[in-house]
């Protein structure tokens, strides 16, 4: 805080306050400087917060527009979806396809890669099927 003042320009400034001041008036004299400072430092740092939000929000626009068009672009490039006929009709099966099943695409993966997940296709280990709730013990 005091590091531009000389010592010696410190004690000259705080004999000219004595004098000029009084040493009675003297402390009501500082305290209404540090009030008045700290009402300076408040203000100077609701202006920097205010000018560094200005900047900020300024920033941010800057990036949706950059990111607005970037997406236009990409839009753009990209080749138009064949649109689908008004009327799809879709066949499902009665019952789920499971793991090993034909008809089962198991996300491009080669049906004996994949490891069957179904807890109920599993058996007991005396011959009985599980339900799905039934835990399975290890032996």
């Amino acid at each position: 805080m005091f590091l531009d003042i000389a010592p010696s320009e410190f004690l000259l400034t705080a004999v000219v306050a004595v004098v000029v001041i009084g040493p009675k008036d003297l402390p009501r004299a500082m305290r209404t400087a540090g009030k008045w400072m700290a009402k300076m430092r408040r203000v100077s740092g609701h202006f920097r917060s205010g000018i560094e939000t200005m900047i900020r929000e300024a920033e941010l626009e800057d990036m949706e527009k950059k990111w607005r068009e970037q997406n236009e672009a990409i839009m753009k490039a990209q080749a138009p979806v064949a649109a689908l006929p008004s009327e799809v009709t879709v066949h499902a099966p009665t019952e789920p396809l499971h793991v090993g099943e034909v008809g089962y695409e198991g996300h491009g993966a080669a049906h004996s890669d994949v490891p069957s997940t179904d807890v109920a296709h599993h058996q007991a280990p005396h011959g009985e099927a599980k339900s799905p709730s039934q835990p399975e013990i290890l032996s």
